[in-house]
């Protein structure tokens, strides 16, 4: 997928990437002009100390939506990444990348699926995070751009992913890219009244 302490997780409503870049003329100059970051195959090593933060973090998500018991989460969480990574780094469809900047550092990771959405083949963002000491560098923002060039290679047709609706940091940073939403689920919580107990009257003489 309000903020968390840790990895800042843009836990990819399903949103369709468009190519228009939403940035002013300076901001794109202050982008092209930071340090390149770029995507390359993530390591066992490096995959193994991924998922010890990510499933916890995807669980706290889940109960900071709402959908989720905080009780059930990390389980829930260990479940559904088994399903969506039966092997590991050798799943089938699956491109995990670790994010490093223009020294090699990594600097976070990328996480996505070949699948069929909208009647054609696309990449579908799992988890795009990076590190707390390297968050507000624009590196997020690179790796996606990054991330075009690997879609292309692939042959598939563009980009989704999920947002929380918890996470207005991730839902700037992808509208900035140019995704737009495809659908959007709303929920309002209603709080049960309870019924009034009928009082006791004493009965008249």
């Amino acid at each position: 997928m309000g903020p968390r302490r840790g990895p800042q997780v843009l836990w990819p409503s399903i949103l369709m990437a468009t190519r228009s870049w939403l940035t002013s003329p300076l901001e794109q100059l202050t982008l092209e002009t930071r340090p390149m970051t770029v995507l390359r195959p993530m390591t066992a090593t490096e995959c193994a100390a991924w998922l010890l933060q990510t499933v916890p973090a995807y669980a706290a998500d889940k109960v900071a939506s709402g959908q989720w018991s905080e009780e059930a989460s990390l389980e829930l969480s260990k479940k559904e990444f088994e399903e969506l990574l039966p092997q590991g780094l050798d799943s089938p469809d699956n491109h995990l990348f670790t994010i490093v900047d223009s020294r090699s550092a990594p600097v976070g990771v990328l996480w996505f699926a070949v699948k069929t959405r909208f009647n054609a083949r696309i990449a579908y963002v799992f988890d795009v995070s990076v590190w707390p000491e390297r968050q507000r560098e624009g590196h997020a923002f690179r790796a996606f751009r990054a991330l075009e060039d690997e879609v292309r290679q692939l042959g598939l047709s563009g980009i989704a992913l999920h947002v929380f609706g918890h996470n207005m940091g991730a839902q700037a940073l992808y509208a900035k890219l140019g995704f737009h939403p495809t659908n959007i689920n709303l929920f309002k919580p209603v709080v049960s009244r309870r019924p009034r107990r009928p009082s006791k009257r004493t009965p008249g003489p």
